[in-house]
Order: structure tokens, then C-alpha cells, then sequence
């Protein structure tokens, strides 16, 4: 059986949307939580999306050096 040649394309096509998905999740408990706590300024919402971005950003790296 012949090899399949490897798709780039279809390797990181859904890397957008996984993106998206994870920043409007993490933004959503953020905001939750921040109303739970009732704090005025948005530390949780703050803290989880850019550690979301950041956990995504690994994750891009760690798949772009394999």
C-alpha cells in the first residue's frame, strides 16, 4: 500500500477554530467567575484567556517542530 503524501493544509486547518473555541471558553469561566467573585476590574477573565493563548501558542510550537 503506497504511502499517503502529508497534507499540511488538512494538518492545520482547524488550528483557527480550535484557537476561537478555546479564547471564547476561557473567556466565558473567566467571566463567570469574575461575576461570582463580583470583582470590578476582570482578573479572571484577563488571566484565563491569556493563559489560554498561551497554552495555545505551545501547542502550535510543539506541532510546528515535529
Amino acid at each position: 500500500m503506497p504511502e499517503q503524501p502529508d497534507n499540511k493544509f488538512l494538518k492545520y486547518s482547524s488550528l483557527g477554530i480550535q484557537l476561537m473555541a478555546t479564547l471564547a471558553v476561557a473567556g466565558w469561566i473567566g467571566w463567570k467567575l469574575d461575576a461570582y467573585f463580583q470583582f470590578t476590574f476582570p482578573v479572571c477573565l484577563l488571566s484565563l484567556v491569556l493563559l489560554a493563548f498561551a497554552a495555545m501558542m505551545y501547542k502550535l510550537y510543539r506541532s510546528l517542530n515535529e
